[in-house]
């Protein structure tokens, strides 16, 4: 029998996140180990009277521009070829679904760099269109995560354990779940309602000392809608207007890689200087993918304390509440963000002690939670 909270999820992914109308293709990725929610999310999608396309990978394999298999046995022209389908339906259908359900998280974790870029690369013009069509609402994309033994040892759990983390964090738990998300998009609209018209941003704590320009930058209410979990404010900082410093609090996880203690110093936008206590290597190649690599895409604050431990998987640790993300390379086009790499690496940094977040001089945010007057 299915369990209850599947198929809850299932309903938060088609209804909530997808938005699935009839006639509406859907792209549904995911590995062998995801199957019992692709099979409902299947089944509802065509309840609703859309059209559902399978693209079930491998267990133990990442998503299609990272599949450590790919990686590992493709000679150049492979790595250099645009996957055809993926292409096609990225650029024509009117919707996808991802579901990370890795059986080794760490399966890239030797794999050269380089190659991985030039897959990234390769693959890019695929999620451009993720990006561009999302932006205009033509394509409604969304990510997230069927727990399996590997994230659940990577969380520090039990399987059982990290089952009952992944659909509590969701809200399959509750009747009507999506009621639940409705009201996170309620309250945090307050937040990017403040943000409108403002210019500078200032962070200070002791593990960060930044500003940034947020001038004629838009900022995005994350509500489940493209990730599930959820749980973010975010917006595209001026890419030239970042200077400081900050360290992050949480291992930065890319690519199947950890980089422990990483330390940035922005001048003008650009990363000048890097440091890390481990994987600094992994770290320097990665920031020097390409012209937009040093320079961030995304600004964003964690809003959802239902999520406080940190589980070494960005979905759900880039929305701890009382933390701020950002994100190195590709930015949002919705957010007027003009930033463009192969990129996207989320880092995170811990707000709750000591911190504070100043927007044109006021304040903005304390300790871990907001603080501006409404």
């Amino acid at each position: 029998m299915t369990d209850i909270r599947v198929s809850r999820y299932a309903k938060i992914l088609a209804e909530h996140s997808a938005r699935v109308k009839p006639g509406d293709r859907i792209l549904l990725e995911g590995t062998t180990a995801a199957e019992p929610l692709l099979k409902e999310l299947y089944i509802q999608i065509l309840e609703k009277g859309g059209h559902p396309h399978l693209m079930m990978a491998l267990p133990g394999t990442m998503p299609f521009s990272q599949d450590e298999l790919y990686l590992t046995y493709a000679n150049d022209a492979q790595l250099d070829f645009v996957p055809t389908f993926y292409k096609l339906a990225y650029e024509q259908f009117e919707g996808r679904v991802r579901v990370h359900s890795a059986t080794n998280t760490k399966g890239a974790t030797n794999i050269d760099p380089a190659k991985g870029a030039r897959r990234a690369r390769a693959t890019g013009a695929i999620t451009d269109a993720q990006f561009r069509r999302g932006a205009t609402g033509e394509f409604k994309w969304c990510t997230t995560l069927y727990p399996t033994e590997a994230y659940a040892q990577d969380a520090g759990m039990s399987l059982m354990e990290y089952e009952d983390f992944v659909f509590g964090a969701v809200h399959a738990n509750e009747e009507d779940p999506i009621s639940f998300w409705k009201s996170v998009k309620e309250k945090q609209q307050a937040a990017v309602d403040f943000m409108k018209g403002k210019n500078q941003v200032v962070l200070r704590g002791p593990n960060v000392d930044l500003s940034l320009s947020i001038k004629g930058r838009t900022f995005i209410n994350s509500y489940g809608t493209h990730n599930m979990p959820d749980g973010e404010i975010f917006t595209g900082p001026v890419e030239d207007s970042v200077n400081g410093w900050v360290k992050f609090t949480y291992p930065a996880n890319y690519g199947g890689a950890s980089v422990e203690g990483a330390e940035l110093t922005f001048s003008n936008g650009r990363v000048t200087k890097a440091d890390a206590e481990k994987n600094l290597n992994y770290l320097l190649q990665t920031l020097d993918s390409d012209g937009g690599s040093r320079y961030l895409g995304e600004f964003a604050i964690g809003t959802n304390f239902d999520i406080q431990k940190f589980t070494g998987n960005i979905l759900f640790d880039e929305k701890i509440g009382g933390s701020f993300h950002m994100a190195l390379g590709n930015g949002y086009p919705e957010t007027g963000s003009k930033n463009k790499s192969v990129i996207h690496w989320d880092m995170i940094c811990d707000m709750r002690t000591d911190s504070e977040i100043l927007v044109d001089g006021e304040l903005f945010y304390k300790n871990g939670k907001f603080a501006f007057e409404k």
